[in-house]
C-alpha cells in the first residue's frame, strides 16, 4: 500500500511538472508572437472581442495572457512541492548521469561559473530579447510614413522615436523575469531545482540586461526631443498617456540602484547598496505611473509573487524569537542557538537572516543553518563570523564579560533546497575556507541522521577546510551535535578532516582556549523559531495566491464597472491613468494583505499552543539547573568526543591543500566535488571539474552572494 501511495504520488508530481511546463511555453509563445503583425492584425482583435467586458476593459486580455498563467504555475509548484514533502531523493538516476555534461561547470568572463544548462537558458534568454527588439522595431517602422507626416519631422527622426520605444518594451521583458530570483519563498524555483540564494546570479544578470536598456530609452528620448525641439517633453506628466516625468524618476531610482551594485561599492559600502536597493518600490511605483497599468500587468506576475512573499517575510519578522545560547569560539566566531518548533523542517544548505535592532533596526543579513532539523527537533543553530562591522558589533556584545541577559532578535526563514540529493554520490569531497565550512556542517549532520536513523548507506566524506590559524580549527567543533544526541548518530559515519592552516609555520605552543557558552534569559513573549505558515506551508501559500487573486479580480471588477467605465463611455473624457494606476495597486497591496494575514494569523495561533508547551518544559529545565551554581559566561557545551565523527583529522601547517592533487586523486566512480568559500576557491574547483580527466567528479557550489 505504501508502494501504491508513493506511486501515485510520482505519477501527480510528473502530471504537474507536466502541465506546468505545457502552460509555461504557451506564455513564452506569447511573448514570441506579440511583436509580430499575426498578433495585432489576428490574435489580438479576437481577443478582444472575447474577452470585451465593462469589468476589467483592456486589463482583462492583459491578464488572461500574462499574468494568470505564471500565477496558475506558481499554485500548481506548491502542490507539486508539498505532495514531494516526504519524499526525499537519495539516488541519481540514469537519465542524470547522461545529461551530467550539462551540469559541466565553465568559466565564463563577466558570469562567472555557469554550466552549460545556464548559458543555453540565458542565450535562449538573450536571444527572445533580440527577436521581441527587432520584431517591433520592424512592426513599428511601418507607421513611420505616416507618423512622420503627422509630426511634420523627418523620417530618421520618427524611426529613432521608434527604436527608443522599444527599447524601453524590451526592457520590460527583462523586468517581467527580474523578480523570481529574488522571492525566497518561491515555489516556481523549487520546481526547476534551484534556490533563492543561488538565483541571486540571474538576478544580477537581468537586472544589468534592464537597466542597460531603460537607461538607453530614456537616452534616445533625450536626444529626440532635443533634435525634434520639444525638450519640454520631459516635463509633461500626460494623465491619458505615457507620464514622462513618472519615467524619470523611475529611472534615476533605478540608476540609483544599479550604481550601487557596482562589486567595488557593494563590498566597500554593503550599507549604502542595502538602503538604496530599498528604491525598487519608487521604482516600480512610477514605472505604473509611466506606462499605465495596463502594459505593467505583462510583467505584474513575477512581481505579485515577490509582493506576497515579501509581506509573509513582513509578518515573520515581526515575531522576536527565543535565543538560548551563544557558544563564542576563540576565532571570532559565534553559534546562535534559538528555541525551535518541532514542526519547522529544513534541507541542509538553509539560509536564515537576521536581524537585531540593537545593533541597526534595518539590516537583515544571511547566515547558514549549521543544525539539523532531524538530529535536533527543538534548536536552531546559526554560524556567524565577525567579519563586517555588524558582526563585529554581534560578537563585542555577546562575547563581553558583562554581556546582557537578554538580546533582542528578529528571524526571516529559514530558506533552502525543497530536497538534496547527497546519497547519490559514492564520496563527497567538500572544499571550503573560513565560514565557508558552515553549509557543510548542516549536511554532515543530515547525514549522520539518514546513516543512524534511515538506515541509509551514507558516502564517505572527506572535508578540505582553509584556515588562516590554528584558532579556526575551533571552528571543527561545531560538527559535533549538542549534548543529549544518541553517539550511534556518528558512529556509521565515515568522515575525514584535513584542516590546513596557512598563516602559521607548525602547531601553536600556547594551548588554544575552549569555546565558552553564554546563556540568555529569553522573555517570556520570545517565541521559537516556527514556520510562518505551519506544516502545511505549501497548500497555505497556495491558497493566498489564489484567494488573494481572486479578491483582486472581484474588486478591480467593481472599481472598474463602476467608477472607470461610466467616465471611459464619454469619449471627450478618459479616466486618469494615474488614477487607475494608484487604484490597481492599492487593490493588489489590499488583497495580498487580506488573504496572507489571515493566513499567518491562523497559523500563529496554532503555534501559540506549541510555544507554551516549549515554554513550559524550558521553565522546567531552567528550575531544576538552577539549583547548580555557575557563571552563564563560562560554560562549555557537551559535546560528543571528535573521535566518535571522524575517522582521521590531519592538520597542515604553513601551506595550501593541492585540490588537482585531491580531487583527481579520488577514484570513486561518482564523487560530489562541493565548494564553499572565496571566489578564487570555487574557480579554482570549478576548473579542474571541467578538465576531461574529471569525468567522474560532480561540481556543485554552495556559496551565498550578495
Amino acid at each position: 500500500m505504501a508502494s501504491s501511495g508513493g506511486v501515485l504520488i510520482s505519477t501527480a508530481r510528473w502530471a504537474i511538472l507536466l502541465l506546468s511546463l505545457v502552460v509555461f511555453l504557451g506564455n513564452i509563445m506569447m511573448w514570441i508572437i506579440m511583436p509580430t503583425d499575426t498578433y495585432y492584425n489576428d490574435w489580438l482583435l479576437h481577443i478582444l472581442a472575447d474577452t470585451n467586458s465593462t469589468f476589467f476593459g483592456i486589463q482583462g486580455p492583459i491578464m488572461l495572457d500574462f499574468t494568470f498563467p505564471i500565477l496558475f504555475i506558481a499554485v500548481m509548484g506548491c502542490l507539486y512541492l508539498h505532495l514531494g514533502k516526504k519524499k526525499a531523493a537519495v539516488t541519481g538516476s540514469t537519465k542524470d548521469r547522461k545529461m551530467r555534461f550539462m551540469r559541466k561547470p565553465m568559466i565564463v568572463k563577466g558570469l562567472g561559473i555557469v554550466n552549460l544548462t545556464e548559458l543555453a537558458l540565458f542565450t535562449m534568454f538573450i536571444a527572445l530579447c533580440v527577436w521581441y527588439f527587432a520584431d517591433y522595431v520592424r512592426h513599428w517602422y511601418k507607421q513611420v510614413p505616416m507618423l512622420s507626416m503627422t509630426r511634420g519631422e523627418k523620417a530618421w527622426q520618427t524611426r529613432l522615436d521608434r527604436v527608443a520605444i522599444v527599447t524601453g518594451t524590451t526592457g520590460n521583458l527583462c523586468l517581467a523575469f527580474l523578480f523570481y530570483p529574488v522571492t525566497r519563498g518561491s515555489s516556481i524555483l523549487p520546481m526547476l531545482g534551484l534556490t533563492s540564494e543561488a538565483s541571486i546570479k540571474y538576478h544580477i544578470w537581468i537586472g544589468n540586461m534592464a537597466m542597460g536598456l531603460f537607461t538607453a530609452h530614456g537616452l534616445l528620448y533625450i536626444i529626440y526631443w532635443t533634435l525634434t525641439n520639444r525638450l519640454s517633453e520631459m516635463l509633461k506628466w500626460d494623465d491619458h498617456y505615457v507620464a514622462n516625468v513618472a519615467g524619470e524618476i523611475s529611472l534615476l531610482c533605478g540608476l540609483a540602484l544599479w550604481i550601487t551594485t557596482y562589486p567595488t561599492i557593494r563590498r566597500k559600502m554593503f550599507e549604502i547598496f542595502f538602503y538604496t536597493h530599498y528604491l525598487y518600490i519608487l521604482f516600480i511605483i512610477f514605472f505604473i505611473f509611466h506606462t499605465g497599468i495596463g502594459f505593467v500587468c505583462i510583467m505584474l506576475p513575477g512581481f505579485y509573487l515577490f509582493v506576497i512573499d515579501r509581506y509573509l517575510r513582513f509578518l515573520q519578522s515581526r515575531q522576536k524569537v527565543r535565543l538560548l545560547s551563544a557558544r563564542v569560539l576563540p576565532c571570532n566566531t559565534l553559534e546562535l542557538n534559538f528555541s525551535k518548533s518541532r514542526a519547522l523542517k529544513y534541507s541542509p544548505t538553509s539560509i536564515m537572516f537576521i536581524n537585531v535592532p540593537g545593533i541597526s533596526k534595518l539590516q537583515w543579513h544571511p547566515f547558514t543553518v549549521i543544525s539539523n532539523s532531524n538530529l535536533e527537533p527543538e534548536r536552531l543553530s546559526v554560524m556567524i563570523k565577525s567579519e563586517g562591522s555588524w558582526t563585529k558589533n554581534l560578537y563585542d556584545i555577546v562575547s563581553s564579560p558583562s554581556s546582557i541577559d537578554r538580546l533582542q532578535v528578529a528571524i526571516e526563514g529559514p530558506y533552502g533546497p525543497a530536497s538534496t540529493n547527497f546519497l547519490r554520490h559514492d564520496i563527497l569531497v567538500m572544499i571550503c575556507g573560513g565560514s565557508g565550512i558552515a553549509p557543510f556542517i548542516s549536511i554532515i549532520k543530515e547525514l549522520m541522521f539518514v546513516s543512524s536513523t534511515l538506515k541509509f548507506t551514507t558516502p564517505k566524506i572527506m572535508l578540505v577546510s582553509v584556515f588562516k590559524n590554528s584558532s579556526h580549527l575551533s571552528i571543527l567543533d561545531l560538527i559535533l551535535p549538542i549534548s543529549g544526541t544518541s553517539s550511534d548518530s556518528c558512529t556509521n559515519l565515515e568522515l575525514q578532516i584535513e584542516a590546513y592552516i596557512t598563516r602559521e609555520k607548525g602547531k601553536p605552543k600556547d594551548k588554544l582556549l575552549p569555546p565558552r557558552t553564554v546563556l540568555f534569559k529569553p522573555d517570556p513573549s520570545d517565541t521559537p523559531v516556527s514556520p510562518t505558515l505551519g506544516p502545511n506551508s505549501w497548500l497555505w501559500l497556495a491558497a493566498i495566491i489564489s484567494s488573494s487573486f481572486f479578491i483582486f479580480l472581484v474588486l478591480l471588477g467593481l472599481y472598474t464597472q463602476y467608477i472607470v467605465y461610466p467616465i471611459d463611455k464619454n469619449t471627450n473624457k478618459l479616466y486618469s491613468y494615474t488614477k487607475k494606476g494608484a487604484t490597481n495597486m492599492l487593490i493588489i497591496c489590499f488583497s495580498i494583505v487580506i488573504a496572507a494575514s489571515s493566513a499567518f494569523l491562523w497559523n500563529k495561533k496554532q503555534n501559540t499552543k506549541e510555544a507554551k508547551q516549549i515554554l513550559d518544559m524550558e521553565e522546567s529545565l531552567t528550575s531544576r539547573s538552577s539549583n547548580t551554581s555557575f557563571d552563564r559566561n563560562d560554560i562549555e557545551m557537551e559535546s560528543l568526543p571528535m573521535q566518535s565523527t571522524t575517522k582521521s583529522m590531519n592538520v597542515h601547517y604553513g601551506q595550501r591543500p593541492n585540490l588537482e592533487r585531491i580531487l583527481l586523486g579520488t577514484k570513486e566512480q561518482s564523487v560530489g566535488a562541493l565548494v564553499s568559500g572565496p571566489k578564487k576557491m570555487r574557480e579554482d574547483v570549478a576548473a579542474i571539474c571541467s578538465s576531461r580527466k574529471a569525468d567522474n567528479l560532480h561540481f556543485e557550489a554552495i556559496s551565498f552572494t550578495w
